[in-house]
């Protein structure tokens, strides 16, 4: 057992912090001493383990506690994904480093801004904190899911794409206007139905991720048309905005 104090310098962690965590939830040690002192077990530090890990994943306080209260929650399997995560994130410092190191080099006028894109590890985190979201959303979505088949799985795939086709058919006019609109409505409307109640704030954080350059990018603009993804992201964020 250990008292707060030893885990707070084991660590790295204020002895707030642990106060902290326990009064939200987050982490209870397992004991209590007959002076009140907190007393930590292995099985305590193993859950401070991955609370610190999500946390230099900059996951939110909130979401780290319903993940890891999810009734599917795997702690191999969440290891896996901060592993994941941490090797996207040393790719994103390291080109940042590239990117000082090219400036000091060539002088301010060095103009290359690829090394600020976080499209890829803000997609993979995206998804990581859905499959362990323990969201209305999410909840409706396992509901909705559970008796249909692959095949009905695989139509409902290739009616949503139908729909990004849609948008890739008018990415060249303004996606402000009423037909973009209407389209923006009817991609709503097809995911309330069929999988969520996808409200304007969903919907528009589905937009930034169809934008982001990852897989999702790039599976729209192969079926739908290059730059049909960033056309779509700006037609919602239109809506609304």
């Amino acid at each position: 057992m250990m008292t707060v104090h030893e885990v707070s310098k084991l660590a790295g962690v204020s002895v707030r912090t642990l106060q902290y965590y326990d009064k939200i939830g987050l982490l209870h040690p397992s004991k209590y001493s007959d002076t009140g002192y907190r007393l930590y077990e292995d099985t305590d530090l193993e859950r401070l383990q991955q609370i610190l890990l999500f946390r230099e994943l900059e996951f939110p306080l909130k979401d780290i506690r319903e993940i890891m209260e999810s009734p599917d929650f795997d702690r191999n399997k969440a290891l896996d994904q901060q592993i994941t995560l941490l090797k996207l994130k040393k790719e994103h410092l390291e080109n940042l480093i590239n990117l000082a190191g090219g400036i000091k080099l060539l002088g301010v006028k060095y103009m290359d801004f690829s090394a600020f894109d976080r499209s890829k590890l803000d997609e993979y985190a995206a998804q990581a904190k859905a499959a362990w979201g323990n969201s209305p959303a999410y909840k409706e979505y396992t509901e909705k899911a559970k008796n249909r088949t692959p095949e009905e799985d695989l139509i409902l795939g290739e009616q949503c794409m139908l729909i990004f086709r849609e948008f890739g058919e008018i990415k060249d006019t303004d996606p402000s206007s009423e037909t973009a609109r209407a389209l923006v409505i009817k991609l709503q409307s097809f995911f309330t139905e069929h999988f969520y109640q996808c409200t304007d704030q969903i919907l528009s954080g589905l937009g930034r991720m169809y934008a982001g350059g990852g897989e999702f990018t790039k599976n729209i603009d192969e079926y739908a048309g290059e730059g049909t993804a960033v056309f779509v992201n700006e037609a919602i964020q239109a809506y609304c905005g």
